[in-house]
């Protein structure tokens, strides 16, 4: 099975990733841009290899849903660096998704070809992919407040405070795109755009905290510290919704987001 390659090309695709922040943090940002590219090549090209044997988007399974995040926090990581040449943010990306890539190398879960009639429609993996995306980059953004409020010395945060925003914002955007896609999937699948389901009352909860936190900075941009907090907290909710809802009792047997772990 395609599974048992995947150490192979994990390893590869972790070394490309911390070649390219060791090339980060040295100022080489050719070998930086060039190593972590090849390493998201290389890993992407798993995850087809995958689509194609499964004959569906392997986006079913919480494992396989871990592998679009190991991608996606890499290519968020190489985007900020390129647009702010922050040093630290590829290091990041690259030890957290080796995290998850170890997560998927010592607990491999069964990855077959059945998908439920639910999950067989076009707006699947574009929802799927789009969250994946919004989680990567809200993540850098928790990572950025837990290094202002506990590690950064000094007044003079600035430019930190504007990197952070600039990552909220935008992993915001991306998760209010993955809701509205899945309120059409669900239209198509179920009749109906929302059910208060469990996962999807998460889910607004989460989307809601983030937005406390845009007009917070909207309003009192210069009090920083209640904002990062928010950051902080936010992600635990997004945490709840993302994987922390299939241990509810309450989602059992009445969420239909909870197919994920069959």
């Amino acid at each position: 099975m395609i599974w048992n390659y995947f150490i192979i090309f994990a390893v590869v695709s972790v070394i490309l990733w911390s070649i390219g922040a060791w090339g980060a943090w040295r100022n080489r940002r050719t070998l930086a841009f060039v190593t972590t590219g090849l390493g998201l090549a290389v890993f992407f090209s798993y995850i087809l290899i995958m689509w194609i044997t499964l004959e569906r988007p392997p986006l079913r399974t919480m494992g396989e849903t871990r592998l679009w995040y190991s991608f996606f926090l890499p290519l968020a990581g190489v985007i900020v660096f390129s647009r702010w040449q922050y040093k630290w943010i590829l290091s990041f990306s690259t030890l957290l998704a080796t995290v998850f890539v170890c997560v998927n190398l010592f607990k491999p879960e069964i990855h077959s070809k059945t998908l439920m009639p639910a999950l067989q429609s076009p707006w699947f993996a574009p929802h799927v992919i789009v969250y994946m995306m919004a989680y990567a980059l809200l993540g850098a953004a928790v990572v950025m407040s837990v290094y202002l409020l506990f590690f950064k010395k000094g007044s003079d945060i600035d430019k930190e405070m504007e990197i952070t925003d600039n990552l909220a914002y935008v992993g915001l955007s991306f998760m209010t795109l993955g809701m509205l896609m899945g309120a059409l999937w669900a239209k198509e699948a179920w009749g109906h755009y929302w059910s208060w389901d469990p996962k999807e009352t998460w889910a607004a909860i989460t989307w809601l905290a983030y937005l406390v936190y845009v007009h917070y900075r909207q309003y009192h941009s210069r009090t920083v510290r209640p904002a990062l907090w928010i950051l902080i907290i936010a992600f635990c909710l997004l945490q709840m919704c993302w994987w922390g809802i299939n241990y509810l009792p309450s989602a059992q047997g009445v969420s239909v987001h909870t197919y994920n772990l069959s």
